[in-house]
């Protein structure tokens, strides 16, 4: 299986910006959601799941690297927009702020967190 991404759509006005992450299909069979926000130019992941799907939803700008089949892919997300990953197990992943602002992290996994026995192994691509 590999990473799927799609551009939600976002909605904007003078207040800020709102997006939904996923509808009941997403969040089926999930057991762990988390929100992160990265100050500019700082790395959030650089690891991959041994038996965990992830869905990370990004708020853009930001540069996302894949490690898929020991092939880097490099994807911008651009400023102002929402894209959804679907991650599958042992595929690396990271997320760059390479904005000014907050970058907004949406995370779903179907495994708990568990610091005793974690599911996420550490590898270092951005």
């Amino acid at each position: 299986m590999q990473t799927l991404i799609e551009t939600l759509h976002t909605h904007h006005d003078h207040r800020g910006s709102l997006f939904e992450p996923g509808d009941g299909t997403h969040m089926a069979g999930k057991r762990n959601l988390h929100v992160v926000l990265t100050q500019p130019g700082f790395v959030r992941g650089n690891h991959r799941h041994l038996v965990g799907t992830e869905i990370t939803v990004v708020t853009g700008p930001a540069l996302v690297r894949l490690r898929e089949a020991g092939i880097d892919h490099d994807i911008e997300v651009p400023a102002g927009e929402t894209w959804r990953f679907t991650i599958p197990p042992g595929v690396t992943h990271a997320f760059k702020n390479a904005g000014n602002g907050t970058m907004v992290l949406v995370g779903l996994n179907t495994e708990s967190h568990d610091p005793l026995q974690p599911d996420a192994v550490r590898e270092e691509i951005l």
